[in-house]
């Protein structure tokens, strides 16, 4: 415990809550003043939800906790309230007066005054009844655009913060390794570079807002074996430190991310809720982060009940503190009495409390929770008579104009053109056959962690709360003059072949037919994408490609519009289809999305964050494979994709030329600078997304054939054309080396500019020079493009 802080202050106001002094005085003086119970409390939330008529929080019952009493809790203060908007349908008003009323009620209860910081999730937007549900991460990584991944962020943070949230858990940086993994939709894509730097975007904007953004999961919850969730991850260290940490480390560098949780998984038999190498030694010893780390959900009871490595909730709760980790999530379990019994039979030292207590109370600091102003009343209630409920319910709009308006420019950036023989776009087509299970399914187009499917599909007879125009409406406002006929075909998962031949029938009365495939998102089984939803091979589900080969042989052109979790082969259709449209639960501006780029209202820009695989068993496999990884003869199984990580078709054209390199050496701290002209051959505007890829022939451990190490979008006008400058620092070609350290080597590298993973465009041979070089995470990670 703290003493004798020797820091003048005034009667009236407690060193503590005193704003004018460092936040490190505060901290240790109030450290210094509080009981073991006190501090323990700091360091757990309590699973609540909001009340529907502006009441108190009532504490939320879920299958892995035991029953918590807050007014035994109260008296000895509260870390973190635990979703209070994002257990159960709430107008928002009233969520955000039944969180107030919930703060005062803890700060009077605590002798500090001490209020809970609120977190809630906010992966595919503020996960709140009513609020706009934005297109899931897949999409974020499909726009290859960080400055709107920003400007959404920051747009939900906003919102969060006007009613009293402080934390989001967001984003997601897990690389995909295995597409059939369930959370696939969850991530942002199957490269580190694409992830980082959109993951980034998305810490930048939240944090932007005042909200604490929390990165997810640290580290290597994707590689689990065969895709299964919550399965032991087999990554080896160079794996480790060159495809799942640098997403983290730019996010934290460069986002400012001032939360971490860990991951559910173990690495070669270690779980990371008690890695001390990996939440003390890396994170913050090497990275310098002090921000607080915190458990999955369930995650340090998880070092008892799942992975075996500690005897009681007491040695988990134990283990996990050591590691680094700061705060139980969702709910008091191991940090409460086990961990209280534990430090007094002197099991766990109480300096482990106070060094995570440490970093949370500067925390609550930094958000102003101990400042003597501080208000429970959040700045959407500014003006409002708080006396009143009812005249409050509606006041709060968390799905205006301006939000709706950012979910479709992200809708129509993300949506990826596969494919397309001349039929798209369509003109004023007069038959439509519109068939299959996301034909009519207003939810299609959200996530697992949207609210109407993460918690409104428990509350069938409450209205979802927001606007979701299905496909049928949206192509029906978009081709008003078409006879659009409607015929389902068979179910997302339930293998119903009995209408397969009406919809053959209906297609081959048609001009044109759009077949609307895919998932439905869900939780722990529940669907066909989403947390606990994976797959055993990436073939449709149920019969859904017995339905589009059916189509496919009608003689009627077909176009394929996927709305999914994942990317699924799509056997024959990838050469027989007319258009193949991929787009990954794009939300609530979606199928609009979609029937835009039907049209040609919109001309495609989205490029694909993971590859297409051609045959459904071909799993697990990216586009980051080394040689051996690649199709071979020795082999009778083809890893090739059908359309490989950043393909991506539009309704013009482009040229590349006249590739020069300033110099073709560089020491291995240098750099290089290359420059192309791209032009716009086409007759429409359009937009390239001009992607740098780096080729090491020769290196002292196996390398990828290809990586991703930049990349920039870029609209030009009919007949325009630009001069694209990109500068390369030896750094981003550094990789770890046999000793476990990063390094640049020297030796010849080839910069391929290209269209996508597969399509390279031109290529430039340089050489780096001189001795290895050591580099760590103060490495620059971008190659800068400049546009003249």
């Amino acid at each position: 415990m703290t003493a004798n802080v020797a820091v003048e202050t005034t009667p009236e106001i407690p060193l503590w809550n005193d704003p004018s002094h460092p936040v490190s005085a505060r901290v240790d003086a109030l450290i210094g003043a509080m009981t073991l119970q006190e501090k323990i409390a700091q360091l757990y939330g309590v699973w609540v939800g909001a009340s529907a008529n502006g009441g108190e929080v009532a504490p939320h019952q879920h299958d892995m906790e035991e029953a918590v009493d807050l007014d035994a809790l109260l008296p000895s203060g509260l870390g973190q309230l635990t979703r209070p908007f994002g257990t159960a349908p709430v107008d928002p008003a009233l969520g955000a007066l039944s969180l107030l009323r919930t703060q005062t009620r803890i700060t009077s209860a605590n002798r500090f005054g001490i209020p809970a910081v609120a977190h809630e999730e906010c992966l595919a937007g503020f996960a709140a009844w009513g609020a706009t549900a934005y297109p899931v991460p897949l999409s974020w990584g499909a726009t290859f655009d960080p400055d709107v991944i920003r400007r959404m962020a920051a747009a939900i943070g906003r919102d969060m913060r006007a009613v009293g949230v402080h934390q989001g858990l967001a984003p997601v940086l897990d690389v995909v390794r295995d597409a059939r993994w369930g959370r696939v939709e969850e991530t942002i894509g199957e490269d580190p570079y694409l992830v980082g730097t959109i993951g980034t975007a998305y810490v930048q904007g939240l944090e932007s807002a005042g909200i604490v953004a929390t990165l997810k999961h640290f580290v290597g919850y994707s590689a689990s074996r065969a895709g299964r969730n919550l399965a032991p991850s087999s990554v080896g260290p160079r794996e480790r430190a060159d495809v799942l940490l640098p997403p983290f480390e730019m996010a934290i560098r460069e986002g400012g991310a001032r939360s971490v949780m860990h991951a559910y998984t173990d690495i070669d038999g270690v779980p990371a809720a008690a890695d001390e190498t990996l939440l003390t030694g890396l994170l913050r010893d090497t990275w310098g982060f002090d921000g607080t780390v915190v458990a999955d959900y369930f995650g340090i009871a998880f070092l008892k009940t799942l992975h075996g490595v500690a005897g009681d909730f007491a040695d988990a709760a134990g283990a996990a503190l050591e590691a680094g980790v700061d705060i139980e999530l969702p709910t008091v379990k191991t940090f409460g009495a086990p961990l209280a019994e534990a430090v007094a039979e002197g099991r766990v030292p109480e300096a482990l409390i106070d060094r995570a207590l440490r970093r949370v109370l500067a925390q609550k600091a930094e958000l102003g929770l101990l400042d003597p102003d501080w208000s429970p009343v959040p700045p959407a209630f500014d003006g409002a008579d708080l006396d009143d409920p009812e005249a409050l319910r509606g006041k709060i709009d968390l799905d205006g104009p301006e939000n709706r308006e950012l979910a479709r420019e992200i809708a129509e950036k993300a949506v990826v053109l596969l494919s397309n023989d001349g039929t798209l776009p369509l003109g004023r087509p007069r038959r439509i056959a519109l068939v299959g299970p996301n034909a009519t399914e207003p939810s299609a187009v959200l996530g697992c962690y949207s609210f109407p499917q993460h918690v409104g599909v428990k509350y069938p007879d409450i209205p979802v709360g927001i606007e979701l125009p299905d496909l049928r409406a949206s192509l029906t406002a978009e081709f008003p003059d078409a006879e659009i006929t409607v015929v389902r075909g068979t179910g997302v998962d339930d293998g119903d072949l009995s209408g397969i031949a009406e919809a053959v029938d209906t297609a081959r009365d048609a001009d044109i037919v759009v077949v609307a495939l895919g998932d439905r998102a869900g939780l722990f089984g529940r669907g066909t994408s989403g947390e606990g939803c994976d797959a055993e091979s990436l073939a449709l589900p149920g019969a859904q490609q017995r339905l589009l080969d059916a189509l496919l042989d009608s003689g009627t052109p077909v176009v394929t519009v996927l709305l999914a979790g994942r990317p699924y082969a799509l056997g024959r259709a990838v050469e027989d289809s007319a258009a193949i449209v991929q787009s990954f639960f794009p939300g609530v501006a979606g199928t609009r999305a979609i029937a835009g780029v039907l049209s040609g209202r919109t001309n495609p820009s989205g490029r694909l964050p993971v590859s297409v695989p051609r045959t459904p068993g071909s799993q697990p496999t990216t586009y980051l494979g080394a040689p051996l990884a690649q199709a071979s003869e020795v082999s009778n199984i083809d890893p090739t994709p059908a359309f490989g990580f950043g393909h991506g078709l539009t309704y013009t054209t482009f040229a590349w030329s006249d590739l020069t390199v300033d110099a073709e050496e560089a020491p291995t701290d240098g750099e290089f600078t290359a420059s192309l002209t791209v032009r716009n051959t086409g007759e429409r505007t359009g937009t390239e997304v001009v992607q740098l890829y780096l080729h090491d022939p020769v290196a002292s451990v196996v390398q990828p054939v290809r990586r991703l190490v930049g990349y920039t979008r870029l609209d030009l006008e009919p007949g325009e054309e630009r001069r694209v400058r990109v500068t390369v620092p030896a750094d981003v070609a550094s990789f770890t080396g046999r000793d476990g350290h990063r390094i640049v080597e020297p030796g010849d590298l080839e910069l391929r500019l290209a269209t996508s993973s597969t399509d390279t465009r031109l290529t430039a041979t340089v050489t780096l020079t001189g001795p290895v070089r050591v580099v760590d995470h103060t490495r620059r990670f971008h190659a800068e493009f400049s546009v003249e």
